[in-house]
């Protein structure tokens, strides 16, 4: 263990805004899905260059052009990226201007080419990657220093469920969560469909009577969006996958899914995508779609998460590392190349939950430091949207 980590500080690279990041990437930032394969061009093959695909962008109703303009600002926003340049194609809805305004704020480089004005595709990869290129060559100035481990947001999300997700690697995961927040950091619970039968178990930990009915009333937004569609969650859920890994009820899966909160109040309740900014637990309302529900926590502010799954899941994140955390040990030994830490180890009766969880917290920590994760090894850059309503 490095002196630093037993210090509870971690080395990351300090923000103009006083955020801090736990990577340093230049994020080639696409505004549409029209200059979606043109973002990827520009970043490839360039060291310390990212990019994403997306089909967003165009085509919203104004609650998913909101959510979509705020996810992306909040992906250039995000203490992992030093600078961005933003691609657009010119006519789309979410313009390449607007986004690079709202990143603009954070008070890190942002530059913007638009496909139309520049010429052509061939046109823009060129001039993209000139910008590129001296965006990494600035970053890579800038040097890792220590940091307190209250600088964190870590999010938490849980995906392929099995019977021993909230017996074993849940809890771990709550575990880590509040030493978190002991040490001054913050921590997202997300997945709103997954609370369905456990929400009053949450509710009781609101920290006022405001956050209370917040909590209750997403979940039974939830509920009631699905039964608009002649679906009823509680009888149709968990999924195929869920039942196989011995789950039976969408209660007795939410009721394990509440346990990556820890045991710490819930601060607030907010929406997809929104930052993150108060101390403690913050709830945020997110689909229980694995990646979508990352891309919401990474864009509120989040620079590291951490994911359990008991059947296994190669999931990550374009600009944060995800860790992975199985439940069982059979999973893990079987998807090796995708998880990095086994919660499998409290059912093999080794470990309690607490033990797991300072193990996840230390490993964040040295994730936060730059050890890579299994699925940035693999190069899981997975990206969505989370929507609302049909395209028009």
């Amino acid at each position: 263990m490095s002196e630093n980590i037993k210090n509870k500080t971690f080395m990351g690279y300090r923000r103009p805004n006083g955020t801090v990041g736990v990577r340093n990437h230049v994020l080639v930032l696409p505004t549409v899905i029209c200059s979606a394969r043109t973002a990827l061009r520009i970043a490839n093959r360039i060291p310390g260059a990212v990019s994403f695909y997306h089909e967003h962008g165009c085509g919203h109703l104004v609650p998913d052009y909101l959510r979509t303009k705020r996810t992306l600002i909040g992906h250039g926003t995000n203490p992992n990226v030093a600078s961005v340049l933003v691609v657009g194609l010119g006519c789309e809805q979410v313009t390449a201007q607007e986004v690079a305004e709202g990143i603009a704020a954070s008070g890190k480089r942002v530059e913007v080419l638009v496909i139309q004005e520049c010429g052509g595709i061939r046109k823009t990869i060129k001039m993209g990657r000139k910008i590129v290129r001296d965006m990494v060559a600035e970053a890579a100035k800038i040097e890792r220093e220590p940091v307190p481990v209250s600088a964190l947001i870590l999010g938490t999300e849980c995906g392929g469920s099995d019977a021993m997700s909230g017996l074993a690697a849940n809890p771990a995961i709550g575990a880590a969560v509040d030493r978190m927040i002991a040490h001054g950091g913050k921590g997202i619970l997300s997945e709103t469909p997954e609370l369905i039968g456990a929400e009053h178990v949450l509710a009781e930990r609101a920290a006022n009577d405001s956050i209370r009915k917040d909590i209750l009333r997403i979940v039974e937004e939830v509920e009631l969006m699905a039964k608009r569609v002649g679906e009823d969650i509680r009888g149709t859920q968990p999924c195929h996958g869920n039942m196989e890994g011995g789950l039976t009820t969408i209660e007795e899966k939410s009721l394990g899914c509440v346990k990556k909160g820890g045991t710490y109040p819930v601060q607030a309740v907010i929406d997809y995508a929104e930052p993150v900014t108060e101390p403690g637990l913050t709830l945020m309302n997110t689909t229980g779609d694995d990646v979508r529900s990352i891309a919401g926590m990474v864009a509120g502010g989040s620079q590291i998460v951490v994911f359990t799954t008991g059947r296994g899941t190669p999931t990550g994140s374009p600009i944060a590392p995800v860790i992975k955390i199985s439940s069982n040990t059979e999973m893990f030994k079987t998807m090796r190349d995708c998880i990095d830490i086994n919660a499998g180890t409290v059912v093999d009766g080794i470990e309690t939950p607490d033990e797991v969880g300072e193990r996840i917290f230390q490993y964040a920590l040295e994730v936060a430091s730059g050890k890579k994760t299994k699925a940035e090894l693999l190069g899981q850059a997975d990206f969505a949207i989370d929507r609302l309503l049909p395209s028009l």
